[in-house]
């Protein structure tokens, strides 16, 4: 019975850790919109979750967003970038990339503010979408569950 419930649930549980990574991103290229030779960052969320659920079916997991997100350091005082408030779980490696360059800056830095505010707040309305349908899905295994 466990195993049917992950099962069902799964998709959803993919669904919302790759969104909040996606989001975790995007606040990091807001964060250093001012950062010179900073490139702006996304994730291809349609590969993300076919990684994702791809991992899930075969019970693998992958630490490549982890390693993907580490960062060269020229200083002992800096700090690890992402470190461990990332999952452990993740699998967006290969789908994190950079964005590319609408308009040039003299610093070197690709962040387009108005992008990055349009794309935030697209992943959010998404994420609580995901969250709407997985409360749907959950409130439908309740009312099974309470009819038996």
């Amino acid at each position: 019975m466990l195993n049917k419930l992950d099962a069902a649930l799964s998709f959803y549980q993919n669904a919302l850790r790759v969104r909040g990574q996606r989001q975790e991103l995007i606040a990091a290229n807001i964060a250093n919109a001012d950062t010179p030779n900073y490139k702006a960052r996304d994730i291809n969320f349609k590969a993300a979750m076919q990684n994702a659920l791809a991992s899930a079916t075969t019970g693998t997991d992958s630490d490549s967003f982890k390693a993907a997100q580490s960062v060269a350091k020229t200083s002992a005082l800096h700090l690890d970038g992402l470190g461990s408030n990332t999952s452990s779980t993740s699998n967006v490696s290969s789908e994190t990339m950079f964005r590319p360059l609408i308009q040039g800056s003299v610093d070197g830095n690709t962040v387009d503010m108005d992008v990055e505010r349009n794309q935030f707040a697209d992943n959010a309305v998404r994420y609580e979408a995901s969250i709407t349908m997985l409360n749907g899905q959950l409130k439908q295994l309740m009312s099974a569950l309470q009819s038996q």
